[in-house]
């Protein structure tokens, strides 16, 4: 009996280290490292054995804990969400924090009875939740704001297993927008003056992580015309080397040929896209020309005094581990040819670095062709997977939509998209616009000319 009690402690212990694991990254650095280190390894050692091992009343004992330990959580986050509501100069992004526990309402007679229904009655389901509770106390949460055109925003929490879909279609019901499959989440970084839109499948919590403790940086809620500009025009990509005018008269038909040949086979046909790029040189405001070629595992470009055949090539840039990024104003920032850039970094540089990529186009038909080209070489079928969700999505919520309609139901306002102001044209009218969709406003104390 007296392991079972010393094991059970040992519990309790791990539970309260999650809680604290909750807190600011402050607060745990004071933590000492040893110590930490032997909780973890006790608490965590073969814990479905040991919880098996627990007799009825302890495990009764630690399944409420835990629940109680779940509604302090959510209690906490509602007062957050209403705290960062009122403040608007809060941080766009930040580590949810929970206070201390306060003492709970006591529950009537009847919502006993239902809890004492719905409670596992079995050990091996008491174990079940035990591990469900346990689990759920080492997620990740964030606290967000996403900004609108028209300055209002949305405070969200958002936690790591929640995909950007999942958190669009949550936008979708808070703010009662037109959907359509061009809204976006977009991250930007108002010092390296660039934007990015989150893919549909990414999990938004690990690229927010990336984010420095005082970052400039916003997460806006924006429709981009070019997100699936691959699926909606797949011939300005695969027929690129045609004239524009004769692109212009493809066919619904022959769309649907294009994207079933490149992207509903075994494997994807990336765009063969090549052509002549400007290069920033490393530490330098000096653009020169490059033959670039674009492949599946990255870019590669020419050497001087070789050919263009595929024996010659010499890597540029892969893809594996790093984003690709619109830029606002970089012929004055960087001196660059054109307006028309894009860089290649790693999402955890959030400051300048020779790690960076810079490249420019000469108008603004390469850079969509470039940036769009270079998300299907980096994420393949799972882009189409995407398109095809969003797709069904949409089409299931404007049905909804409609049915509300004709019940006589007035949809709210929708944020203005692309950044436009409120009395701006709708985008539909310039729908093959390329990126930048949204121009991220200078840093403090940056005065554009």
């Amino acid at each position: 009996m007296d392991d079972i009690d010393a094991m059970f402690s040992h519990l309790l212990g791990e539970i309260d280290h999650l809680s604290q694991s909750l807190t600011s990254a402050d607060d745990r650095s004071g933590v000492d490292a040893d110590s930490q280190k032997s909780t973890i390894s006790i608490g965590f050692t073969d814990l479905n054995e040991s919880l098996n091992e627990l007799e009825d009343h302890d495990l009764d004992a630690l399944v409420a804990d835990l629940r109680s330990k779940s509604f302090v959580q959510e209690s906490s986050t509602n007062e957050g969400n209403s705290s960062l509501t009122a403040n608007q100069t809060s941080p766009p992004a930040m580590t949810q924090e929970f206070k201390p526990a306060v003492a709970l309402p006591t529950p009537t007679t009847e919502s006993s009875r239902l809890m004492k229904t719905n409670q596992p009655q079995t050990k091996a389901e008491k174990i079940k939740l035990a591990l469900e509770k346990l689990k759920e106390a080492k997620v990740r949460k964030l606290i967000i704001k996403v900004l609108m055109s028209d300055n209002s925003s949305k405070t969200l929490m958002v936690d790591e297993r929640q995909t950007v879909r999942e958190v669009l279609d949550n936008l979708f019901e808070k703010t009662h927008c037109e959907c359509n499959i061009d809204w976006s989440l977009c991250e930007t970084n108002p010092e390296l003056q660039i934007e990015r839109g989150f893919e549909d499948h990414e999990y938004l919590v690990e690229p927010l992580s990336g984010w420095t403790r005082n970052s400039e940086n916003k997460i806006y809620f924006v429709s981009r015309p070019q997100k699936y500009v691959m699926f909606t025009d797949p011939q300005l990509f695969y027929l690129w080397k045609k004239k524009k005018a004769s692109m212009s008269g493809t066919s619904s038909q022959d769309k649907e040929l294009l994207i079933k040949e490149h992207f509903g086979g075994s494997t994807l046909i990336v765009p063969d896209l090549e052509g002549t790029l400007y290069l920033k040189e490393d530490g330098k405001k000096v653009w020169k020309h490059r033959h670039l070629v674009l492949r599946a595992s990255g870019i590669y470009y020419v050497p001087k005094g070789k050919t263009k055949s595929s024996t010659d090539l010499a890597s540029f840039i892969h893809f594996e581990k790093v984003n690709i990024y619109t830029t606002s104003n970089y012929k004055q920032k960087y001196r660059a040819p054109t307006n028309f850039c894009f860089i290649l970094k790693h999402p955890c540089i959030q400051k300048e670095s020779p790690y960076i990529k810079f490249l420019c186009c000469d108008d603004e038909h390469t850079l969509l062709l470039w940036v769009n080209s270079i998300r299907i070489a980096k994420y393949g079928t799972v882009l189409y997977k995407n398109y095809q969700a969003a797709v069904k999505r949409v089409s299931t919520l404007q049905t909804l939509q409609a049915a509300d309609r004709s019940n006589g139901h007035t949809p709210l306002a929708s944020p203005h998209p692309s950044g436009s102001p409120p009395n701006s044209t709708n985008v539909e009218n310039y729908p093959y616009e390329p990126p930048p969709d949204f121009i991220p406003p200078p840093p403090p104390g940056h005065t554009q000319d």
